[in-house]
């Protein structure tokens, strides 16, 4: 299940599945109950190996074990997801297309990517969540501070002195240290990297203090000791390091963030297809032997009804929209 007020907007069903339908496109007849009649495709927009790839493999393998035809993945990288996810919205609404959507690209993208080609709101109705997972603030056990609070204090008395590696600019891991940094009235330095990886190595080099790494991610580090975990960004704390607070316990009870991804498609994809879909997805989420393996990956299941995905999808838009305007976040390209 989703977690703190995740949960409950996931929960609350306040929306529509299709978040708004493309206007002029065509609505094609569908029989939900003979579908698939032909091999169905998720597009990832990242390259093979990251977590939205493996997770997308995972639900297909597990929806080829439910339907008459094989469900396979096609990786459609770059433009910061942009160049998957403008493929999947001019695909046909015919249920043969679906997209693997991001908190990174249906999420933060909109508020941060100018002349995205697509429309996170307009060009794609929600099927289903399919899982989150938080983030975890790291700090070097020699360089970086303490606790959270000695953070926030050292950026206090030495205003943007203290520096912090990200994955990448308007990544999860570099938005939700702004909207730490907002909170707490601070500044701090972004330190970008091309991608995860090398923004740890320099975290464990102990070159940058701090960093917001998925939990996927910086878990292996904190449990060999190489890295000390701060907080967590979810509401709740994560079973693997009990004794570390959420960022919310620690002053800031309204904060939230989460990776997270699920299926969208085309937008004028025929409702009842829709909910055939999202009837089978939650099945196999609900099952508790796919639920051990996807924590054992690093996610946790987020069954729920198309509508209950829309108003989350629409929620983390408005999110990072005033994330991105309270730290004035914006790429190019």
């Amino acid at each position: 299940m989703m977690i703190g007020s995740t949960r409950r907007l996931l929960l609350g069903g306040l929306a529509s599945a299709a978040l708004v339908p493309a206007s002029g496109r065509a609505q094609p007849a569908a029989e939900p109950a003979s579908f698939p009649a032909r091999p169905v495709r998720i597009l990832v927009p990242f390259p093979p190996g990251q977590a939205a790839d493996v997770f997308a493999r995972f639900l297909g393998e597990e929806l080829s074990k439910r339907w008459p035809q094989r469900v396979f993945v096609e990786n459609r990288a770059g433009g910061a997801g942009a160049i998957g996810m403008e493929a999947g919205a001019g695909a046909p609404p015919d249920g043969y297309t679906l997209v693997m959507g991001t908190s990174g690209t249906l999420g933060i993208n909109p508020s941060v990517v100018p002349r995205l080609p697509y429309d996170a709101e307009r060009d794609f109705a929600a099927v289903a969540c399919m899982y989150t997972t938080p983030l975890v603030l790291v700090a070097h056990p020699g360089t970086g501070p303490r606790d959270l609070a000695a953070a926030i204090e050292a950026a206090r008395q030495r205003p943007a002195s203290l520096t912090y590696a990200s994955a990448g600019p308007g990544t999860a891991q570099h938005m939700a240290m702004e909207m730490l940094a907002h909170r707490a009235g601070i500044q701090m330095v972004h330190v970008p990297y091309r991608g995860s990886g090398p923004a740890m190595a320099d975290v464990l080099a102990g070159n940058v203090p701090l960093m917001m790494d998925s939990s996927v991610s910086a878990l292996p580090h904190v449990q060999s000791g190489r890295v000390r975990a701060l907080a967590v960004s979810g509401r709740e704390r994560l079973p693997q390091i009990p004794s570390v607070p959420t960022v919310a316990e620690l002053g800031m009870p309204d904060y939230e963030a989460l990776g997270w991804a699920g299926i969208v498609a085309p937008a004028a994809t025929p409702p009842a297809l829709l909910r055939r879909i999202n009837a089978d997805v939650v099945a196999i989420l609900r099952d508790p032997a796919v639920a051990a393996r996807m924590a054992e990956m690093g996610g946790t299941p987020t069954p729920g009804t198309s509508e209950e995905f829309s108003a989350f999808i629409r929620a983390e838009i408005a999110k990072w929209r005033k994330v991105a305007q309270d730290a004035r976040i914006t790429l190019e390209g």
